[in-house]
């Protein structure tokens, strides 16, 4: 979406979903935490560029992944440095693995997960249906691995696409995507019984991985995820996904992105959201969603910016277009986010920092 008005251009106080907002724009070094007027009220350092994202733990330090310069094999989105910093952005735990990318997430248990590349076999790379022949990597075909380590960076459970799942011919790749990676991993959603959640981009598909057998226990690989992103188990049980549009039914000059819940148990859409006209909603990539307390939707238009707050009936309660703008190539001059996250002001991520929200009145 073009940007009409920088800053918070709608806020209905009496629908938004009233909080803190944490977010980083890519090519920069500062994860900044906002509120609902866009005032930054608290911003970390990082000393370095994004592994995409950051949020807030439940002890109010926060999270973040930043890029490494070892590894650096030309795919998109890495990250290799997980840090956990406190509030006044000093390292309290971190992690290296310089093939980690996309996503990263802190469990309940207080191990900490995230998406690896590793490089396949030959014998296996040759198995991979689908995508552009020809357009592998010089290296060969990079697939994804889940790698769940404890406070001392010990292994305690992984998982492994490329000997995990046996019959490969039910994910192929996308036809009009390269075959340098199967399949683009960009998001991992732990869920309470020890399963994941995760979403392959170059696919098309979303799968729940079985913690025990390492299988999927539920799958869907539909083109009308569109190279989805940030899927997410919701309360009710459904399916929670950005569906970006890219390659998909909902791709072309008069369509865009799309927020689906799905019911798991038919594979049917329950609800979504689509922009009126529909591409005033569109980010062909990254970008994420999360539902907030009072039934509205919290969107991260990643391409453009754009964070923004819907009700369940499609209306538009809060409204910001990033100023923030990075000077770094490739990402100059732009303003995309990866992602996005909301805090309520009494949460236990901010409960007692930031004083009184007098600005929530």
């Amino acid at each position: 979406m073009l940007y009409e008005n920088d800053g918070v251009s709608i806020y209905d106080k009496s629908k938004a979903s009233v909080g803190y907002t944490i977010f980083w724009t890519l090519g920069t070094s500062t994860v900044k935490l906002m509120d609902m007027n866009g005032t930054i009220v608290n911003e970390w350092d990082m000393g370095g560029l994004p592994g995409n994202y950051g949020y807030l733990l439940p002890n109010g330090n926060m999270l973040a992944a930043i890029r490494t310069d070892q590894q650096v094999l030309g795919l998109a989105a890495k990250g290799g440095h997980i840090v956990e910093m406190d509030w006044d952005g000093n390292i309290v735990w971190e992690h290296i693995d310089h093939f980690q990318h996309h996503d990263f997430r802190r469990l309940e248990n207080g191990n900490t997960c995230y998406i690896r590349w590793e490089l396949m076999p030959e014998e296996l790379a040759a198995k991979v249906p689908g995508g552009k022949a020809g357009e592998e990597h010089e290296d060969g075909i990079y697939s994804d691995g889940i790698q769940e380590i404890d406070a001392d960076g010990n292994t305690v459970w992984e998982w492994h696409f490329a000997t995990d799942i046996e019959d490969y011919s039910k994910y192929p790749i996308c036809p009009i995507e390269h075959r340098k990676e199967w399949a683009h991993a960009n998001t991992i959603c732990p869920l309470p019984d020890g399963d994941y959640l995760i979403s392959f981009r170059q696919n098309h598909l979303i799968a729940r991985i079985d913690r025990k057998t390492k299988k999927f226990s539920w799958y869907m690989c539909d083109h009308k995820l569109g190279h989805q992103h940030d899927v997410q188990m919701l309360e009710n049980g459904n399916i929670l996904v950005y569906a970006n549009g890219a390659h998909g039914p909902y791709h072309g000059p008069n369509e865009g992105s799309r927020i689906f819940e799905i019911d798991p148990k038919t594979d049917e859409t329950v609800w979504e959201y689509v922009g009126s006209p529909p591409y005033t909603f569109d980010s062909p990539f990254i970008s994420g969603c999360q539902p907030m307390p009072n039934g509205n939707m919290l969107i991260c238009e990643g391409r453009s910016g754009r964070l923004f707050e819907v009700t369940r009936e499609g209306e538009i309660v809060w409204n910001f277009n990033s100023p923030h703008v990075s000077d770094t190539p490739p990402y100059a001059p732009g303003r995309s986010i990866f992602r996005c996250y909301r805090y309520a002001a009494d949460s236990p991520e901010i409960a007692g920092r930031l004083g009184d929200p007098s600005w929530s009145k």
